[in-house]
């Protein structure tokens, strides 16, 4: 068998590009999530309720403030 070019070093190769990654597909998924549930939320009762346009808009508004406290990145305490 062949011998490898390269000699594998677990643990050496830099990951930042990864974590970077990571990050903004959890923030894709995390601020996505959010704006489907409230564009959901709106078209359900503006055309499935008789509550219509404006009610689904407040409770869409609603929804998206309160998203948006909650999920919002929260800064990390220092010891």
């Amino acid at each position: 068998m062949a011998e490898q070019a390269i000699e594998h070093h677990h643990g050496d190769q830099d990951i930042a590009e990864q974590v970077r990654t990571y990050a903004a597909f959890g923030a894709l998924t995390k601020w996505g999530s959010l704006t489907a549930a409230a564009l959901l939320v709106l078209l359900v009762l503006w055309f499935c309720t008789p509550a219509g346009f404006l009610a689904g808009f407040v409770s869409a508004a609603i929804l998206v403030a309160a998203g948006v406290f909650f999920l919002r990145d929260k800064p990390a305490e220092e010891h």
